[in-house]
């Protein structure tokens, strides 16, 4: 019962110590609710659904095109957050850059071979098996995939793990990227076009004119945040009379931090360690990565899909207290 119905009932004012017992039962009441949120983790015929409380957070495809995605991703408002395009044909979308699949993990130079775009001869990654498939107060899922030449010579292979949780105005990715030099010495070449990234809905764009916009930690807005090294950077957008984003935190311990942002004004939003001379210019040096056999790399971020903009967001703050978490040595 709140205080005011107390009054309402004894017609009287409430002392100081009920109403504290009231307001103090009341706060934990709501953050029992929150904590009791519980997510599942199903097969599906095309992958596998997570949902928080019954309510769609995204599914995990294990082949759409070349490659694995997330697809959609929902916002805590319950609005998909990502383009459809060309997971689901919407007439209404824009229609450009058949590889930008919601959210997913491809490079366009590995070991020469282009992964990132989908021409017929390009590289394609298989989803090998799902590891682990778990739901709870946090959602799991962790995958083995592999690295193929378009006529299926084995080139790489990965581990990714993601997991999922909720929180007020919030729904957070963690995401591990381990990719094995499995076959022999592997090389991740400096190249703009590849990383781990989403394409944002065609209304949160910034080239939309709707009020979509880039920000990242740097400071860096909108076509100025393209190329940039940084610990994060935001996309965010009004929506239905409120302001909605994604926002992607690069780990410390992720290879390459803080990690080049391929972002892009039309709604590419993809973190990519490897492109310095590609972003920077011809000076610079190579950001290639070559690990020999046997040997893997580690990319880590947490995805955050928020109401309000980075600042209302607490965006710097949530970095903040990410990079203090430990997942051991790079």
């Amino acid at each position: 019962m709140l205080a005011s119905q107390l009054v309402g009932r004894r017609g009287g004012s409430v002392p100081a110590w009920v109403a504290t017992i009231l307001v103090t039962s009341g706060a934990l009441s709501a953050a029992a609710a929150a904590s009791a949120a519980e997510f599942t983790v199903e097969r599906s015929e095309q992958g596998a659904v997570v949902k928080l409380d019954g309510q769609l957070v995204t599914e995990y495809l294990v082949q759409s095109g070349h490659k694995p995605v997330l697809w959609p991703l929902v916002g805590p408002t319950g609005k998909p957050l990502t383009r459809s395009y060309p997971v689901r044909d919407e007439p209404a979308e824009t229609h450009d850059h058949l590889h930008h699949r919601s959210l997913w993990f491809m490079h366009g130079k590995v070991n020469g071979i282009d992964f990132w775009t989908e021409a017929p001869k390009n590289g394609v990654v298989r989803h090998r098996e799902f590891v682990e498939l778990h739901g709870g107060a946090e959602g799991r899922i962790v995958t083995l995939n592999d690295w193929l030449t378009f006529d299926g010579k084995k080139v790489c292979e990965d581990r990714r793990t993601f997991v999922f949780r909720a929180a007020p105005e919030r729904r957070i990715i963690d995401v591990e990227l381990v990719v094995a030099a499995s076959e022999g010495p592997l090389t991740f070449g400096d190249t703009k076009d590849g990383g781990f990234g989403v394409r944002v809905a065609d209304w949160m764009a910034v080239d939309a004119h709707k009020g979509g916009r880039i920000i990242n930690s740097e400071g860096h807005a909108d076509a100025a945040a393209f190329g940039r090294r940084a610990a994060w950077t935001d996309y965010n957008a009004p929506s239905d009379g409120q302001t909605v984003g994604i926002a992607i935190l690069n780990h410390p311990s992720s290879y390459g931090f803080p990690t080049y942002w391929f972002v892009r004004t039309y709604g590419l939003f993809a973190a990519n360690p490897f492109g310095r001379k590609a972003y920077e210019g011809a000076g610079a040096k190579d950001g290639s990565l070559t690990i020999e056999a046997g040997h893997s790399f580690t990319l880590r971020y947490r995805i955050l899909l928020h109401v309000g903009d980075e600042k209302s967001a607490k965006i710097a703050e949530a970095f903040a207290q990410y990079a203090k978490e430990s997942f051991g040595s790079k």
